[in-house]
């Protein structure tokens, strides 16, 4: 194998091999993939524009039967501090969300026994009756494959119902590593890498928006953080013509503290900038077909993620009015709605507010643009 050939090949848009990929990520410079990655980026999305949008990632339950090692935020059935948000509650965040400039509440929690369809579908359609101008950015593909399983339903039946009461689209939570070694060791409750691709294919049938993600920095090998991107533009390609898929990819570092993973497996978070870098460039290298690129500051801070946006990252992510899972394992970084820009413009780029649709929106005004500033952190 060659470096020049393959990055060449690459900034062609041609599908490289996982294991050309490995050779890559192992031999070539982080300036050569910075380069072509960034190169890519400007095909996808011309310009200086970087984007972010206004989030709330709340959850439905903590409880939760998947025993993922990685997870310090689930609780199982019947403990002490387990709880299912009421309704009232979700009344309170919305409001809220809304009042400081949102629209969308992206909604999660864990593989609960007893939480069903009916379950889902009542809460989407009282919420989306109450606040039509909601967007409903919610559960996952385990979250869909442990419904379908309750329900014993296909996932096309389950998402067809769960779009039908107001899903609007649907987060690649869970995706870690595709790779059924590693899941079988990091999250064995978990539905296996071929039911999370397939629930994504289900969803692109129904012309539902989908991201997709990677949990790295583990007990993964190159190859398999490789197969994975594999995986996921074989996907992309089988999407109907006229429609999105995957809007999006976000790979971040396995965040450690205090998780089972790490004492038991002895599973540590050893990525440093560079090899995130390197990733958000192979990000772009591995997968030509996706669109947008988003940097994880919530895991790797605002320098890092700065470095990304050159890098072939096109999008900043989030400033989170609400985030309890990624926190709980140790991320400790925090915006302000000026200081995701001012980080943007510091990296020589254009900020621009945008929606789940990747749509550009208004930034919030006056009173607003305050209140969130207030309500949110600046970065440690």
């Amino acid at each position: 194998m060659n470096i020049s050939d393959l990055l060449l090949r690459a900034s062609r848009l041609e599908w490289l091999s996982p294991e050309e990929g490995v050779f890559l990520f192992e031999n070539a410079t982080t300036t050569e993939l910075m380069y072509v990655g960034n190169a890519i980026r400007q095909h996808h999305v011309p310009g200086n524009t970087v984007t972010w949008i206004i989030d709330r990632n709340s959850n439905t339950t903590n409880v939760c039967i998947a025993n993922c090692k990685f997870c310090n935020f689930y609780r199982r059935p019947g403990h002490e501090e387990s709880y299912i948000t009421t309704l009232a509650e979700y009344r309170v965040k919305i409001e809220e969300t809304f009042r400081l400039g949102g629209e969308q509440l992206l909604l999660q929690g864990g593989h609960h026994p007893d939480l069903g369809l009916k379950y889902y579908v009542d809460i989407f359609r009282q919420l989306k009756s109450e606040y039509p101008n909601l967007k409903l950015h919610a559960l996952g593909p385990p979250e869909i494959a442990h419904i379908s399983k309750l329900e014993h339903m296909s996932h096309y039946d389950v998402l067809a119902a769960l779009k039908e009461a107001g899903l609007d689209s649907l987060p690649g939570a869970g995706a870690e590593i595709l790779d059924d070694r590693v899941r079988r060791l990091i999250s064995k409750g978990k539905c296996g890498g071929q039911e999370w691709l397939d629930v994504m294919r289900a969803a692109h049938k129904l012309h539902l928006t989908t991201s997709a993600t990677m949990m790295f920095g583990h007990i993964e090998t190159n190859l398999e953080r490789m197969q994975h991107f594999a995986d996921l533009r074989q996907v992309q390609s089988e999407k109907p013509a006229d429609a999105k898929g995957f809007l999006a990819f976000i790979p971040w570092p396995f965040q450690d503290e205090d998780t089972i993973l790490r004492k038991i497996k002895r599973a540590r978070n050893a990525v440093t900038g560079d090899e995130y870098v390197r990733m958000i460039a192979m990000s772009r290298i591995m997968l030509p077909n996706i669109v947008n690129i988003q940097a994880s500051w919530l895991t790797v801070g605002k320098q890092i993620a700065q470095v990304c946006l050159h890098a072939g990252a096109n999008d900043f992510g989030s400033i989170m009015i609400e985030e309890n899972v990624v926190s709980a394992a140790g991320a400790r970084f925090r915006f302000t709605a000026d200081g995701i820009q001012a980080a943007i413009r510091e990296a020589g780029l254009v900020p621009q507010l945008r929606n789940q649709q990747y749509e550009f929106r208004d930034l919030p005004l006056g009173m607003i643009q305050q209140e969130l500033d207030r309500k949110t952190m600046l970065v440690d």
